[in-house]
C-alpha cells in the first residue's frame, strides 16, 4: 500500500536522504497529476489540501481519490491537510481518512498556540495520524487568504513549543512567503540555529519562488518537508488558458484536462528532482 502516515513517510525519507515535496491539490485532475508525479520519479511526496480549496471537492471526495488511486501506484506518499485553522477542520481531515494533518495557530500568542496545536495532537494522535504544527507568521497570499505578518521563528522558543504542543513537525518561518506575489529572504543561518534545538523534524512553507539550490541546502539543517502550491496551479491554470487561446470554439473539456494534468505533473517532477539537487 502506498498510502502511509507522515512519521512513516518522513522515516522513508530520511533512510532513502528525500527531501519530501508537499504538493497542494484542488481537484481530480491535479491530484492524479502530482501522484504521477512521485511514480515517475520513484520518489516519495505529499499530496495535501486547505481547507479554502476542500470547498470545491470536499474532505471525502479528495480522501475518495487517493485512496481509490493507491492501488495503482508503487511509491509511498501521505494525504496531508494543510493549514487546518479550526479543531474541525482537523476532525473533519482525520475522519474522512487523512494520514496527516497541520493545525495552524501562528497567528495566536505564543500559549495559546501551544494549547491551541496541542488540542490537535491529542485528537489526532488518539486516531494514530501524526500533526504538524506552525511556530512564526509567514507573510504572502495563501488562496484568499493574504497576511501582512512576517515574525520570523524565535529559536528560543521552539523546544517549549515542540514539546508542549506534542507536534510531530514544525513549521518555521525563516523569510519564506506564501504565493508569487512576495520575494522570499532566506535565513539559512537561523534555520540552523531552529534546527539545533528542535525536538522534531521542520517543514517549509511557501517553496514556490525559491531557488531550489537553497531548499536543498535546507536538508542539512533538518528539513524534511517542503510545501509547493502556486507553482502547480500556475501550470494547470495556464494550460488550460492556452487550450482556450488556441480554439476558443474547444468543446473536448477530458483533452483540455487531460493536458492540464501532464502540465501540473511535469511541473511537479522537475520540481521534486530540483529540490533534491538531481536537476
Amino acid at each position: 500500500m502506498a498510502l502511509v502516515d507522515m512519521n512513516e513517510l518522513v522515516t522513508i525519507a530520511k533512510k532513502n536522504d528525500v527531501l519530501l515535496p508537499a504538493f497542494n491539490t484542488t481537484n481530480l485532475e491535479m491530484t492524479l497529476a502530482i501522484m504521477d508525479a512521485f511514480e515517475r520519479a520513484g520518489m516519495p511526496g505529499i499530496i495535501q489540501i486547505a481547507p479554502t480549496n476542500v470547498r470545491l471537492s470536499g474532505y471525502e471526495y479528495i480522501s475518495t481519490i487517493v485512496h481509490m488511486a493507491d492501488k495503482s501506484y508503487s511509491v509511498p506518499f501521505a494525504l496531508h491537510l494543510d493549514h487546518g485553522k479550526t479543531i474541525d477542520d482537523v476532525r473533519n481531515a482525520v475522519n474522512a481518512g487523512f494520514t496527516s494533518v497541520m493545525i495552524d495557530g501562528a497567528a495566536l500568542p505564543f500559549e495559546e498556540n501551544i494549547l491551541f496545536s496541542r488540542r490537535a495532537v491529542d485528537y489526532c494522535h488518539c486516531k494514530g495520524v501524526p500533526v504538524e504544527a506552525e511556530l512564526g507568521a509567514i507573510k504572502g497570499k495563501e488562496d484568499d487568504h493574504v497576511s501582512e505578518a512576517d515574525l520570523k521563528t524565535d529559536p528560543s522558543q521552539v523546544k517549549e513549543f515542540v514539546e508542549g504542543s506534542g507536534c510531530d513537525l514544525l513549521a518555521v518561518s525563516v523569510g519564506n512567503v506564501h504565493g508569487l506575489e512576495d520575494t522570499p529572504k532566506i535565513d539559512l543561518p537561523l534555520l540552523e540555529k531552529i534546527s539545533a534545538v528542535s525536538p522534531c523534524p521542520l517543514v517549509l512553507h511557501g517553496g514556490s519562488g525559491i531557488e531550489y539550490s537553497t531548499i536543498f541546502a535546507m536538508k542539512k539543517y533538518n528539513m524534511v518537508k517542503i510545501n509547493i502550491a502556486s507553482d502547480l496551479r500556475r501550470a494547470f491554470i495556464s494550460s488550460v488558458g492556452k487550450a482556450y487561446e488556441a480554439n476558443a470554439m474547444e468543446h473536448n473539456l477530458a483533452k483540455v484536462l487531460l493536458e492540464a494534468r501532464s502540465a501540473v505533473t511535469e511541473v511537479a517532477y522537475k520540481t521534486l528532482l530540483a529540490i533534491n539537487g538531481m536537476e
